[in-house]
């Protein structure tokens, strides 16, 4: 059965609309997400000051957890609030759920130091941790 074009074209016009229409964790990028907040766990290791450091670790944070998640905070930037609702609602991988559960929970101690190098050392470790996520 041959199927014209017009079909054709009109139903891959349907599938995009329906795309638009997923809820945004089902359109979630947890790769990128994931990245994201390896970026601004690097970007915290390698701060120069103890605010700086922190919002970063905050960034990462936000980006782990999301909006919904326990000790997000809406006073630092999400960088990434467009791509789903955070990597740890947005996995449905168990092990990585688990890896990405244990880096935000190193990330909220490490909010808790006010020494520098501590921070430092601790967002380094995120940051490698992150990494080893495949996706």
């Amino acid at each position: 059965m041959a199927i014209s074009r017009s079909l054709l074209t009109a139903l891959s016009g349907s599938a995009a609309l329906a795309a638009l229409l997923l809820p945004l964790s089902a359109r979630a990028d947890v790769a990128t997400e994931v990245s994201t907040a390896a970026t601004h766990a690097g970007l915290a290791a390698g701060a120069a000051s103890l605010p700086m450091a922190q919002m970063h670790l905050h960034h990462v944070l936000n980006c782990l957890i999301g909006p919904a998640g326990k000790g997000f905070d809406a006073t630092a930037a999400n960088p990434c609030k467009d791509q789903g609702s955070g990597a740890i609602p947005d996995t449905s991988d168990v092990l990585k759920k688990e890896i990405l559960q244990r880096a935000a929970s190193n990330a909220l101690d490490a909010l808790k130091d006010t020494d520098l190098d501590a921070l430092q050392k601790a967002a380094a470790n995120i940051q490698t941790t992150l990494k080893t996520i495949k996706y």
